[in-house]
């Protein structure tokens, strides 16, 4: 079963990453100025991780792909890591619209 882990960056702000069941982060957030807008960054990607054309699928000038999630507003709420084939980078989603809905959230900001 998924988690997302809320943490606190170096510069204060928060962040969360959502972890597989085997740990692996699957989706990093970008940084919020309150654990508030943390919070409902997870409650996004809980909501749009079920949608699939909420999935930017992009390629890197290296070569590796990897993918953005979007809210209903077109702003990124998450990206994944770098993938070797589009075929990991599709597993990745996958994993990420099974780990997100039930995922229980850790907050290790304190």
């Amino acid at each position: 079963m998924g988690k997302f882990v809320i943490t606190t960056r170096k510069n204060g702000e928060f962040q969360f990453n959502l972890k597989a069941g085997n740990g692996q982060t699957i989706l990093a957030s970008e940084g919020y100025s309150t654990k508030a807008a943390c919070e409902n960054g997870i409650e996004s990607v809980r909501k749009n991780s079920q949608d699939d054309a909420r999935y930017d699928r992009l390629e890197a000038k290296s070569g590796q792909v990897y993918f953005n999630l979007k809210a209903g507003n077109g702003q990124a709420i998450g990206n994944s890591e770098m993938y070797e084939s589009a075929a990991s980078r599709e597993n990745g989603i996958e994993s990420v619209k099974k780990n997100a809905p039930d995922a229980t959230v850790e907050d290790q900001s304190a």
